[in-house]
């Protein structure tokens, strides 16, 4: 493949992702388009050469991912006087997997990899009859495995859109480039002959920068409640039956003292929503209190959200609540029960914090990874499905 050809694949890769995207959901699918440089083993007799790289991935869970990779690069020989064209083509397949470290969320997440596969060497140009016995095989192409591990850190620039650098060890068992070579010398009845010697195996560093394309669609803002509209300008300030609701808005008159009434005056049902205030993967930890920083982003919203829930109770003070935690399928069922008793845990200490009467919530109870509300196969579902709900006991 000419280095021409492989400026083309990478193009293609960026320029048409996103034509994909808009044509399919592909749920925890991505593709990354790599481009580095290859520093070879010193035994190889090779220069430092241009690596490019295509993979698709699937995210396992919040922390693993598995990628599917093609690489490619053409070395140059050092000593290039014995062979026409210079440069040797080596081609690999193969998978990988990375262990991300933090947050599912966070912007920096650093992870460690490895991967296994196998590796074609072949002649890019000339003629192999001009190559020294002692400088390639008799069968002078051929697939090889290989091993890779390193690490690296990615850079999440937005909900699609992230940026990989990653520096990883290749080990290659090549029997085809003979970099290190050596002869022996034997006498035989044929006379004086010399065998030449080389190693199997080199080690080889693969430094790149990439791009990670994701597919699927982004979470959706949490809701925003209506505004409350402002009560008539007039008979504002009659209230005869002491509902807090005034006479010109109240179609219920008379109703008993202490009766929870709606706006319009009539008895109803509270109903308090904790929809679009959600916990980031795996928060709250044992012993944490402090609820902000285990709120997912954007946590100033989930706050006001919370905050509109005290308001509500405040506004209601014959009512009283049961707070109920819950999880995604992530973890065994054991630690998500603890986790999800955890969330419900500290929200009702929020409450009481800013002002609830604690013999309001007449109880806190985790229910796991039960009971969720959205799919737990992608990672926006299992965003919501972390959360904490609230149900009111009318009087």
């Amino acid at each position: 493949m000419k280095r021409n050809a492989l400026s083309a694949l990478i193009a293609l890769s960026l320029l048409g992702g996103g034509a994909v995207a808009q044509a399919q959901d592909m749920g925890n699918w991505y593709i990354a388009p790599r481009i580095g440089a290859a520093i070879p083993d010193s035994n190889r007799d090779t220069d430092t050469s241009v690596w490019a790289g295509f993979g698709a991935g699937v995210w396992v869970n919040p922390h693993l991912a598995v990628d599917f990779e093609y690489g490619i690069n053409n070395a140059s020989f050092k000593d290039s006087s014995w062979r026409p064209g210079k440069e040797w083509e080596s081609v690999s397949f193969g998978a990988s997997a990375r262990w991300f470290f933090g947050d599912e969320g966070a912007q920096w997440r650093p992870y460690v990899m490895a991967g296994i596969g196998a590796q074609r060497h072949a002649a890019y140009s000339g003629s192999l009859s001009a190559y020294p016995p002692n400088r390639l095989t008799q069968n002078s192409n051929g697939w090889d495995p290989m091993a890779t591990i390193g690490g690296g850190v990615q850079f999440n620039m937005s909900e699609r859109l992230a940026l990989r650098g990653e520096l990883a060890a290749r080990y290659d068992r090549d029997d085809n480039t003979r970099g290190d070579t050596s002869d022996s010398l034997a006498i035989g009845p044929g006379g004086v002959a010399f065998h030449p010697t080389h190693k199997k195996g080199y080690i080889d560093a693969i430094l790149s920068v990439g791009l990670v394309y994701s597919f699927g669609h982004a979470a959706p803002p949490p809701p925003v409640e209506a505004p409350v509209a402002p009560p008539a300008p007039d008979c504002h300030s009659l209230d005869d039956d002491h509902d807090g609701v005034n006479n010109c808005d109240d179609r219920c008159a008379d109703t008993p003292a202490g009766t929870i009434v709606g706006p319009d005056g009539c008895p109803q049902k509270v109903v308090i929503d904790l929809r679009g205030v959600n916990f980031k993967f795996d928060r709250p930890k044992k012993g944490e209190s402090n609820i902000e920083p285990t709120l997912a982003v954007p946590t100033a919203d989930s706050i006001a959200i919370l905050d509109q829930a005290i308001d509500a109770l405040n506004r209601y003070p014959q009512i009283k609540v049961e707070l109920d935690g819950y999880t995604d399928s992530i973890g065994t069922e054991e630690y998500n029960q603890g986790l999800s008793e955890r969330r419900a845990q500290i929200v009702s200490d929020y409450l009481t914090a800013h002002g609830v009467s604690a013999d309001r919530i007449t109880a806190v109870k985790g229910f796991g990874e039960s009971n969720p509300i959205d799919t737990n196969s992608t990672k926006e579902g299992r965003a919501r499905n972390r959360r904490t709900e609230l149900k009111v006991e009318n009087p």
